[in-house]
């Protein structure tokens, strides 16, 4: 094994924090990676891993040298990348949002994998924040705004919304003509992952944007949930057009106040600051930048 596979056998341990995960990930032998460390620390004479029976941590030591073995990869890989016309290929570890997931990568994966055969993809499916370098994840695809400043972002949509609610707690609460009647009705709240706190809903007023957080008797921390508590009834949300078309189309949500819209929601691709984009995030980002226009033009 070369020095930059033995680096990059490293850098995987750091960022797992894990000998198993590592060599789960990398697809080698468990006794392989530990011997390759062995010899490595014994080579630069210095201990890079603090070993526990539950985790392994950088030493000092390690520390700065994983610094080095990430840029030296990427500066390999872009080098590489540069003269070479091969395809990408080897496993990528995504991390989706699941309606996301569904309403807007999937159906374009076939077309991707067709095209990219040597990609094998592991998607993960949650809205929480995760952490990319621990978790072993490459990017992750979220929308709304990005919260994690230690992750670079990538826009690759602009997703309309609108505001929407049951014909029964419209019933029940009466059809509001403008935002100024909110004060008389309540919303579904979805609590940020990041904050912990409810997201406003906004209104566009006199060509200005206008928050406001309303009483609530259920919040939510998932989007199906969210949308699932607005059809029983339970309060006003805002969402993406996309994930209401069919409860639109059969007359279970309706759209309020489309004179006040919200703002269109931004969706990205999140990964590492400190890591070069790879190839096979580059191609697959552009698949999602692809569906992303598909999904805005279809609406």
């Amino acid at each position: 094994m070369d020095r930059f596979e033995e680096m990059r056998v490293f850098v995987r341990i750091a960022e797992r924090q894990s000998f198993t995960r590592a060599s789960d990930d990398l697809q080698i032998p468990r006794a392989t990676v530990t011997n390759l460390m062995k010899r490595m620390e014994q080579r630069l004479g210095a201990r890079l891993l603090e070993r526990t029976t539950r985790t392994v941590r950088l030493t000092h030591d390690g520390e700065a040298y994983y610094r080095r073995c990430v840029r030296l990869i990427a500066d390999m890989e872009e080098a590489e990348g540069s003269f070479s016309n091969a395809a990408p290929k080897g496993l990528l570890r995504v991390n989706l949002q699941g309606t996301l997931a569904r309403n807007f990568v999937v159906p374009a994966l076939p077309a991707f994998l067709a095209r990219f055969p040597g990609i094998e993809l592991t998607i993960g499916e949650d809205d929480r924040l995760v952490d990319l370098v621990r978790e072993g994840i490459d990017c992750v695809l979220r929308a709304g705004h990005l919260q994690d400043s230690s992750m670079v972002g990538r826009r690759v949509a602009q997703l309309p919304q609108v505001t929407v609610a049951s014909p029964a707690y419209l019933d029940a609460y009466g059809e509001p003509a403008d935002p100024s009647a909110l004060a008389a009705h309540r919303a579904v709240n979805y609590v940020s992952s990041a904050t912990g706190k409810p997201v406003p809903l906004e209104f566009s007023i006199d060509g200005r944007q206008t928050a406001m957080v309303l009483p609530s008797a259920v919040s939510v921390t998932g989007a199906d949930l969210y949308t699932g508590s607005a059809v029983a009834g339970l309060g006003i949300v805002q969402v993406p057009r996309y994930r209401v078309e069919g409860e639109l189309a059969a007359g279970r949500l309706k759209i309020i106040l489309a004179d006040f819209p919200p703002p269109s929601m931004p969706v990205s691709v999140l990964y590492p600051q400190n890591r070069q984009l790879s190839s096979r995030v580059r191609v697959l980002r552009d698949i999602f930048e692809a569906a992303g226009a598909a999904t805005r033009a279809s609406l």
